[in-house]
């Protein structure tokens, strides 16, 4: 499992988040997902996290994909 910090901009409250959380956690192979509106990121666990899949999934959110802030292979990354 791997686990991945994504920067998306854009979300400004606890919905948002929620929407973002909700889209990421659809794809196939992710274990979970934590969006952190304050900050921007969006940190996901699962197997295979394509970077391609997060960014569509934050774009049908109506939020803006700006790319990896960090990755692991291990699963002790993590940002709640």
């Amino acid at each position: 499992m791997s686990a991945k910090i994504f920067l998306v901009e854009g979300m400004k409250c606890k919905n948002c988040t929620t929407h973002v959380e909700k889209e990421i956690k659809q794809i196939q192979g992710i274990q979970d997902a934590v969006a952190d509106f304050t900050t921007g990121h969006v940190s996901v666990k699962g197997d295979k996290v394509s970077d391609e899949m997060i960014k569509l999934a934050v774009e049908k959110a109506g939020y803006r994909y700006k790319g990896v802030t960090k990755s692991t292979p291990g699963s002790d990354l993590w940002v709640s």
